[in-house]
């Protein structure tokens, strides 16, 4: 027989653990990134683009003509396959050695075994050191490193035993020995560069911008650095620490957008959008008769990442069951019952490694599913997003801006947060099968009544599902119809004032949120049901398995009640989450069906309008026979047999009365009308101006430009052409002057000369221009038609709709349309000499214009200020607006020098933005008020619940450790020991304290969801009332977005979120409390390590939340970009679809999530940065205490209590890190809170009675208007 590995020389086996405790722990690591990296490169095309930045401007993909490898990688990589080559011959040498010349019978291969180890080792060492190349490290891995330095210390020791027992004559040289020696000097080197730490990898001067994105957007985000996730090392993967720059950046001053880095290219919207819209595609196209699920698209295209995050999840549950399967071996070993060597030792040992293993495993798995959420968010969002920009004219009608708002704001939100929830669906018949098989081995065929009480649990929730389902369709929809009339009202909001409307429509918003609150109200006392169900379904579960056990008459022992009672507090938390995830899986649905409804909504034809290269056609635009409508189920087309044909160059005018389809004549040539039949021809770009203006939010510039880059010579005469000069030496800042939402600071007829010089500037081939002149006074607009249409536009194609109609005889083509029909078409002397309907318009303007002069002049007779003048309206019109004209110019002649030199100046200060009307989204910094927390608590009921609460759970707290106390104090240590009570008194007992324990958690349920409804209704009500009675400067300066963030995010936080947050924060504190004071009572020595561990968890909360915090305030401000400009893209589509422009601003939206994605992938990972510290510090307590009870002599303990000790301490960890996880989140979702009471402090404008200024009850007695020193 041959030796096993334990029978080989000590120094042998030192070297066959390290490199196999290091391969392991290698390879273990490694699926942290290899497998993420590999497989969540996901669609190689996908990335074809981001990676090809990373390629150097001399278009050589290699990476050799790019990085210079220096001698010292070239000659650690080669030492490591030197030593690799050592081994494999020794290998070789020792096979053929005990192959030759023995009988199979005698045959030894222990001799194989370290150099088959070793040589494995340094085959992966070799690998990863040349795959640092690859990856353009400066510093090896630290794991590598810390390999190399440990192989050259046994090499060492090994030279250091073998040179003895030669000089002593106790060993012969071998094959082991001379590869030992010849292997020192490669060792010795490979010390020296693990000391050092650099891999002598660089790049050359020439090209230093090798590594930098070549991103069109990222100077705009202030950070050109990717984040350090994807290229970090093993450890530094394990242990989080590449996330440690940004966080000690941010415990020196507080966090800007610019600190944080950019996301990898796999990680961006980009990436996630093409992925999904690529699946949900081929699901379309798979079966087009029926619908596709969006549910599985979403599957198809990340199945991966969820399968690489299940093997953690799945290793993480399996290793969470080792403590409570080992926990009868160890109460019986500190009673005596010692069955080998060293017995106490070792299972503290596998207790700690189970629990280390745990606290890895779920930092990774936590952080997982976090990015897998991300990415299903951020693959929603911008499909969300394109829909909007393409939806027919018919679905617009079904869907408010205000609804896809909430899509993206909501309901993807809701589908991304799923992923938290995505393996409980699995792993928990896993846990129930893991827990039956341990409650089987202590409790025996008691197990089936658990399996039975278990499924009882879980049904009895099935029906709650289908309520609780209904209930969130219902929230959901009220909460749909709240935010459509809050939108309105923020658009309209000038209107509302100047009507003294306000509270009217404030009380129609509080009447719906009235009807959303109660079904938020159903919703939580619901789920105040089932958390009650949920929280007892384990003790219920634990009462029905010991009353059986019991009354079969099975012996009971303290080993077999504690294991079986650990085994309940891990089952105890799937069974706590599964009405979270029946909940969460009802809503799911609920938002996929939504965000699917609204993806398979129509969109605009493809075919609608087809373009026709330039070189092909003199045609500009033409259409053959067509017909189109509006609503294509009605049997009336808006416009039928048009039949048109435009050449290059042509000017032509579309004119009508109101209603006859001029604006849907422009529709047509865009695509934008539902088409019957006939056919559309374009040839070239186009640009159009709508009738009502369409301005975003930004400076004039931006809106001039419209993406195009800047070209001065042109920028000037656009400006010039759309007599905007002026206007912009009166504006503070110039072009730079930032528009308001949607330009609520310019007036009517500077939106539409920007509109118009947006066009212009485009340098587009045809021009649609739906009555531009429409919102400009008489003079502007002839001035305008001028030097627009006539000179500037003179070698354009233009298609204009006017009602002026002294500008129609500059038409080469004059269209008359009635009921949606070209009537008459030709130049304007053809059309008067035939009469019929043009003359009759023509007419009928010209004896309108005559109307209102005739009235002009009674009015000046009847007041006696004028005489009667005989001049035309037109001419007196002329007269005004040049006299106004005069004045003005006079004004500015008579301008001081000094007022023109401000002017100046304030025109060259386009980089200060301090008097700009719309500022950046105001935030706070450093830490939240303890004035928020306490407004709070103190909004429901003077927050006399908050005690109340606390009770509740500090009650429930003392009768469940009561409980397990109990049943481990009355039932004997071995099977031979006699009880020390009846079988019905200790199940009586047991089960009062245990049903005693789970109603005091009903009454915290209730008191929560109480508190919550009553402070979450006082601060919306509070917050709409300030946001009513906000001055119109406030409207003014703010972006419609901003709001709805406040009312819709900001507000659902403090629905749902928050009560259950604070909470989840006492009864995590007090659970941690009792679990100390448990384990402080068998082993008080533990209070000397709690000390410090407090002082040590305390600094790294205080470390982490600096950064955090502003964070989360980041996420929240970069937030509100994506919110507004989903509404105002939705509201100017027809402009954007009209420039051709989809393009550009679907790439603006994936910018802005990536901006948003950012510090929220900075704060997901920052959370399992502090989790991952604080688990580690409690698993070095936890073992600890298990090596002081391993220390203590047999029988000065109890061995019940300590196993009730290790019991509570199983679940050490897991509490700490929930309970500084519970403080941190509560402190980010308190950030929503702190947002709405920024809103509710809001300057009021003036109360609407002044009882000093009331007027006469007789008032107003006449309709006269008097300015005085105005």
């Amino acid at each position: 027989m041959g030796l096993t590995p334990l029978d080989l020389p000590l120094q042998e086996q030192v070297a066959i653990f390290l490199h196999s405790a290091l391969l392991l722990l290698f390879l273990f690591l490694a699926s942290a990134r290899r497998l993420f990296s590999r497989v969540l490169g996901r669609v190689p095309s996908v990335l074809k683009e981001e990676q090809g930045n990373l390629i150097p401007a001399g278009g050589d993909s290699g990476v050799d003509a790019a990085v210079g490898t220096g001698k010292s990688f070239v000659a650690s990589v080669a030492c490591c396959f030197y030593i690799l080559f050592l081994q494999l011959v020794v290998l070789g040498w020792e096979v053929v050695a005990a192959l030759v010349g023995r009988d199979a019978g005698s045959r030894d291969f222990s001799s194989v075994y370290l150099p088959s180890v070793q040589a494995l080792g340094w085959l992966v060492l070799g690998l990863s050191a040349f795959h640092c190349r690859v990856r353009l490290a400066d510093r090896f891995p630290f794991l590598i490193r810390v390999w190399w330095f440990l192989s050259f210390v046994v090499c060492l020791y090994t030279e250091y035993v073998d040179t003895r027992g030669l000089m002593q004559r106790s060993l012969t040289i071998n094959s082991h020995m001379v590869a030992n020696y010849a292997a020192t000097p490669a060792l010795t080197f490979l010390c020296f560069v693990a000391l050092r730490g650099l891999t002598g990898i660089g790049q050359p001067q020439g090209n230093p911008d090798i590594r930098q994105p070549l991103l069109s957007e990222e100077d705009e985000a202030g950070c050109l650095k990717v984040t350090p996730y994807g290229e970090a090392g093993l450890f530094s993967l394990a242990t989080l620490s590449w996330l440690s720059p940004l966080l000690s950046i941010g415990a020196k001053r507080p966090l800007e957008l610019k600190d944080i880095p950019l996301l990898a290219p796999k990680d961006r919207s980009k990436t996630s959008y093409k992925i999904l819209n690529l699946n949900w595609e081929r699901l379309k196209a798979e079966n087009p008769l029926k619908p596709p699920s969006l549910a599985w698209a979403i599957f198809r295209s990340f199945w991966k990442e969820a399968a690489v995050n299940a093997v953690f999840a799945g290793l993480n549950t399996l290793v969470s069951y080792v403590g409570p399967y080992l926990i009868s071996y160890f109460v019986d070993y500190l009673g005596g019952n010692i069955t080998f060597p060293n017995e106490g030792y070792i299972l503290a040992a596998i207790f700690f490694s189970a629990k280390l293993v745990e606290t890895l495993t779920t930092r990774q798995w936590y952080l997982g599913v976090d990015i897998l959420g991300m990415h299903v968010r951020s693959a929603l969002t911008p499909m969300v997003y394109r829909k909007g920009l393409r939806l027919s004219s018919t679905a617009r009608q079904s869907h408010t801006s205000g609804e896809i708002v909430n899509y993206m704001a909501v309901d993807v939100q809701r589908v991304g947060d799923f992923s938290w929830y995505l393996h409980d669906m699995w792993m928990l018949p896993l846990q129930i099968v893991l827990a039956l098989a341990i409650l089987y081995k202590n409790v025996g065929i008691a197990s089936v009544a658990t399996l039975i009480a278990t499924i009882v649990s879980i049904v009895v929730t099935i029906p709650l599902a289908k309520v609780q389902e209904e209930y969130q369709d219902k929230l959901m929809a009220a909460k749909d119809d709240r935010m459509r009339k809050t939108s309105e009202c923020l658009r309209n909001m000038r209107i509302l004032k100047l009507q003294a409307w306000e509270d009217r429509y404030k009380l129609k918003l509080e009447e719906m949120r009235n009807v959303e609150f109660k079904w938020l109200r159903k919703a939580l006392y619901l789920q105040a049901l089932i958390t009650f169900i949920f929280w007892g379904s384990p003790i219920f579960v634990s009462v029905i398995t010991f009353a059986t056990s019991i009354l079969l008459g099975d012996q009971l022992t303290a080993g077999s009640v504690l294991s079986a009672l650990a085994t309940f507090r891990i089952l105890q938390e799937p069974l706590r989450n599964f009405p979270d995830l029946v909940s969460m899986i009802a809503q799911t649905k609920v938002s996929v069906d939504r965000i699917s409804g609204f993806l398979q909504e129509e969109e605009l034809q493809e075919d609608a309008t087809m373009v026709v290269p330039r070189g092909m056609t003199n045609m500009a635009v033409e259409i053959k026979d067509g017909e189109f409508c509006w609503d294509p189920s009605s049997t009336r087309p808006t416009l039928s047999a048009i039949r048109l044909r435009v050449e290059r160059g042509m000017r032509v005018a579309v004119c009508g009365v109101v209603g006859a389809g001029k604006s849907s004549f422009l529709s047509c040539i865009l695509g934008e009308i539902p088409k019957i039949s006939g056919e559309v021809k374009i040839s070239g770009s186009a640009a159009y101006v709508s009738q009502s203006a369409w301005i975003q939010s930004g400076n004039i510039e931006e809106n001039i430009l419209f993406g195009s880059p800047m070209d001065k010579a042109r920028y000037k005469s656009v400006i010039h052409a759309c007599s905007l000069k002026k206007d912009l030496e009166l504006l503070s800042h110039g072009d730079q002057t930032i528009i308001g939402d949607r330009g609520i600071n310019l007036s009517g007829g500077q939106k539409q000369r920007v509109q118009l010089a947006r066009a212009l500037y485009q340098d587009a081939d045809i021009y649609l221009l739906d009555d531009p002149f429409s919102a400009v006074d008489a003079h502007t607009g002839s001035e305008l038609f001028k030097e627009y249409i006539l000179t500037a536009l003179s070698s354009k194609t233009v298609i204009f709709v006017t009602h002026q109609v002294e500008f129609l005889p500059s038409a080469n083509l004059i269209l008359v349309l009635k009921d949606g029909r070209i009537i008459q078409a030709g130049k304007y002397e053809d059309l008067l000499k035939a009469g019929t309907d043009f003359n009759a318009l023509v007419s009928a303007h010209h004896e309108a214009i005559e109307a209102m002069d005739i009235h002009e002049n009674s009015s000046d007779d009847s007041a006696g200020a004028l005489p009667p003048s005989s001049f035309p309206l037109r001419k007196k019109l002329e007269s005004k607006t040049s006299s106004v004209d005069n004045m003005n110019k006079e004004a500015l002649e008579n301008e001081s020098s000094s007022d023109k030199k401000a002017i100046k100046e304030k025109k060259k200060a386009k980089r200060t933005r301090r008097k700009q009307l719309v500022q950046e989204e105001e935030r706070e910094r450093g830490k939240i008020s303890l004035k928020v927390y306490l407004s709070y608590m103190a909004a429901a009921y003077k927050g006399t619940l908050i005690p109340l609460i606390v009770l509740a759970q500090a009650t429930f707290q003392v009768l469940q450790i009561a409980s397990n106390w109990w049943m481990a104090w009355a039932n004997p240590q071995t099977s031979g020991d006699k009880p020390k009570t009846s079988s019905m008194v200790l199940l009586l007992v047991y089960m009062i304290l245990a049903f005693g324990s789970s109603c005091f958690v009903f009454v915290r349920a209730v008191l929560v969801a109480t508190f919550g409804l009553a402070a979450a209704q006082k601060l919306f009500l509070k917050m709409l009332r300030c946001i009513f009675r906000a001055p119109m400067s406030f409207f003014d300066s703010t972006p419609a977005g901003r709001i709805l963030n406040r009312v819709s995010v900001d507000q659902s936080v403090v629905d749902l979120d928050i009560p259950f947050r604070l909470g989840g924060f006492a009864a995590t504190t007090i659970q941690l409390l009792g679990i100390v004071g448990v384990m402080s009572k068998v082993t008080w020595q533990i209070i000397l390590l709690l000390f410090p561990m407090a002082i040590a968890c305390l600094w790294m909360q205080k470390y982490y939340m600096a950064s955090s915090r502003e964070l989360v305030r980041i996420v929240s401000i970069q937030k509100s970009p994506i919110i507004h400009l989903f509404g105002e893209s939705i509201a100017g589509a027809a402009t954007i679809r009209g420039f051709g422009q989809e393009k550009r601003f679907m790439k603006r939206n994936l910018h802005l999530l990536d901006c948003f994605a950012r510090p929220f992938f900075c704060s997901l990972a920052a959370i399992e940065w502090l989790c991952l510290r604080m688990e580690l510090l409690s698993t070095f307590v936890f073992a600890f205490c298990m090596a002081l009870l391993v220390s203590f002599p047999h029988g000065s303990i109890d061995p019940s209590m300590a196993g009730l000790a290790v019991t509570y301490g199983l679940n050490l960890n897991a509490r700490l890190s929930r309970w500084i996880l519970s403080f941190c989140k509560l402190e980010n979702k308190i950030i929503s809170i702190e947002r709405i009471h920024q809103y509710c402090q809001i300057p009021s404008e003036a109360p609407p009675v002044i009882e000093s200024s009331r007027p006469p009850a007789s008032w107003p007695e006449s309709g006269s208007i008097e300015l005085i020193d105005l």
